[in-house]
């Protein structure tokens, strides 16, 4: 019913759920509190799941997994004082991997503003640098009108995606606003803009392209869901390609243009870097000459500013990604002559070589010094278990590396550029409830692990039919192995315990089970998936060296993420 046409009017808690229901909200995710009282009990009148959660944080990095997996804008709420402020680092994770979240807090009355209320605390202000807007609606007749401004600005509708947080003083919720004041027009769902190449810059794109002896192709979350168009483009101009965390799976992983195995290599050697939805961050070494040595670029992102940070383009293409490598691929049509062959199948082959090799050696990964199996072995035996379409979840920190290597899934998410520990076991809660007829594991180092446990319990009073698979190195060992190597052999407050994570999880009512023996690894993980949710403690070895550990990422070199990369970069400052 149009709230246009009602003429009884409605307090601003029935518009705001209504509106959300308009806008396609299927459920939300939150912890209750006096101050949104009143839309959390609209939004249970009209059928909107509302998946409670232990902690608010976690409330905000599952409605972030629901809006990753499902390209629509996630619903978080939160009461005020420290049910918001809990949410600020899941909303600053949110922030840097541009992903559209809308965070609905609490805040005391009016009457009650500078009095010292319950709290009461700037909330506002507090998310403001982390945020794409951060306001409080004190106007009763204006909120639908805000709402429809909040979801745009969340969902990229003129600035990059992103969180968005908006407040409404309890008072104001329960106001009542006349029909005439609340617009259709704020609360229908509206097209995303699209954004059509400029013919002018293809050519110019087409023309760099075809110059090139050794094109390469670098991709990030502005290009998900342009697989096919990507594909179009490498198979006409003949690239490398090189994915990112974000964007996993867009290329089939048989293709010639693969060589993520040699990605320094490939980064190194380029004299043409086209990058497609993706900031030139610490990840990709800033887009800095020290580490791309002859590169020219090309950027294309339908957000201004994934076009200019630290390299700009030669060509820029502010477009909607697809339409852009549709047409990219439509002018260059075929490799030039001037394409260097020997380079692509060379890198392709030694990528071929490289993750077979890494593929088959993961279940045999030798055991460490005090008996406990590798973590590879997890890796191993996920490879015989995961379907082609299961989601997978990453989260730790030495893990990560792990991980980056050994899954081999498309559908992937991780702790990100903000390195946000604790997102696997909420982001695997929202999957398995999004997606509740696909396998969804999460694996985690028992540090990140930690961080939001009792997450489980959300997991099984909700039905999320996960797999949380723990890491159990009794370390947070990234940090321990740098204080063990560059620090005399200090290690201080960087170890656990072996604690027994399965016992947690069984008190909870989960299926769980602890494994020390990897012959009994494929056994534990299937019959996790067919009790789920499920967790699987798996002990192993503080003596596995990460391959982020061995590059330093750990060490926090001054200029650069990765040793090999800061001394490259000192190299060049050098120079003069």
């Amino acid at each position: 019913m149009s709230l246009a046409n009602d003429r009884t009017g409605r307090t601003v808690a029935e518009i705001v759920a209504r509106f959300l229901v308009a806008r396609g909200v299927d459920r939300i995710f939150g912890l209750q509190g006096g101050h949104i009282q009143p839309i959390w009990d609209h939004l249970a009148q009209l059928g909107v799941r509302i998946v409670d959660v232990r902690d608010e944080g976690a409330a905000v990095h599952m409605a972030h997994a629901h809006a990753a997996l499902s390209d629509t804008v996630g619903i978080a709420m939160a009461t005020a004082g420290p049910g918001v402020t809990n949410c600020v680092t899941a909303m600053t994770n949110a922030h840097l991997e541009r992903v559209p979240v809308l965070l609905i807090g609490g805040c005391p009355p009016r009457p009650q503003d500078d009095l010292g209320p319950l709290q009461g605390i700037d909330h506002a202000a507090i998310l403001t640098p982390v945020t794409r807007s951060s306001r409080t609606l004190r106007v009763a007749e204006q909120i639908a009108r805000d709402l429809d401004k909040a979801w745009a600005m969340a969902d990229g509708d003129g600035n990059s995606p992103g969180p968005v947080y908006i407040e409404i003083p309890t008072d104001v919720l329960r106001q009542v606003v006349p029909e005439a004041w609340v617009l259709d027009e704020h609360l229908r769902a509206k097209p995303r803009r699209v954004l059509s190449p400029v013919a002018a810059d293809v050519a110019r794109a087409a023309d760099l392209l075809r110059e090139a002896r050794r094109p390469l192709v670098i991709t990030g979350r502005g290009a998900r869901g342009c697989g096919a168009a990507l594909t179009s483009l490498l198979n006409a101009c003949g690239a490398l390609y090189l994915d990112t965390q974000e964007s996993r799976g867009l290329v089939e992983p048989s293709h010639p243009a693969i060589a993520g195995a040699v990605r320094a290599r490939a980064m190194a050697e380029a004299d043409c870097v086209l990058v497609v939805g993706r900031k030139l961050d610490y990840q990709l070494a800033y887009g800095s000459p020290a580490v791309f040595k002859a590169a020219r670029f090309i950027r294309i992102a339908d957000h201004a500013d994934e076009l200019r940070d630290n390299r700009r383009g030669e060509v820029e293409l502010l477009a909607d990604p697809a339409l852009a490598l549709t047409a990219l691929a439509e002018a260059v049509k075929s490799p030039s002559t001037s394409l260097d062959h020997g380079w692509t199948e060379s890198l392709h082959a030694e990528h071929v070589k490289r993750s077979t090799t890494h593929a088959q050696a993961l279940s045999r990964a030798e055991a460490g010094r005090d008996g406990h199996m590798h973590p590879n072995r997890i890796f191993g035996a996920l490879r015989e278990v995961l379907g082609p379409d299961a989601i997978t979840i990453a989260d730790g920190g030495d893990l990560l590396s792990f991980a980056r290597m050994g899954l081999e899934s498309r559908h992937y998410l991780d702790a990100g550029a903000f390195g946000c520990l604790g997102v696997g076991t909420p982001y695997a809660v929202a999957a398995a409830l999004l997606h509740p007829q696909r396998q969804v594991v999460a694996i985690t180092g028992d540090g990140a692990f930690g961080i939001n446990a009792m997450e489980i319990d959300s997991a099984k009073r909700h039905g999320a039919k996960a797999v949380f698979i723990v890491s159990n190195n009794a370390a947070w060992n990234i940090e321990r192995l740098d204080q063990e190597m560059n620090y005399g052999g200090r290690v201080v407050g960087t170890t656990l315990a072996y604690s027994d994570y399965a016992a947690m999880a069984r008190a909870f009512g989960l299926h769980a089970e602890r494994v020390t023996d990897p012959a009994r690894l494929k056994a534990a993980i299937e019959e996790a998936f067919a009790n789920a949710p499920a967790l699987i403690d798996v002990v192993v070895t503080q003596d596995a060296l990460s391959s982020d550990a061995g590059k330093g990422l750990g060490w926090v070199p001054d200029r650069q993420a990765l040793t090999a990369w800061d001394e490259a970069e000192q190299a060049r400052s050098n120079q003069g």
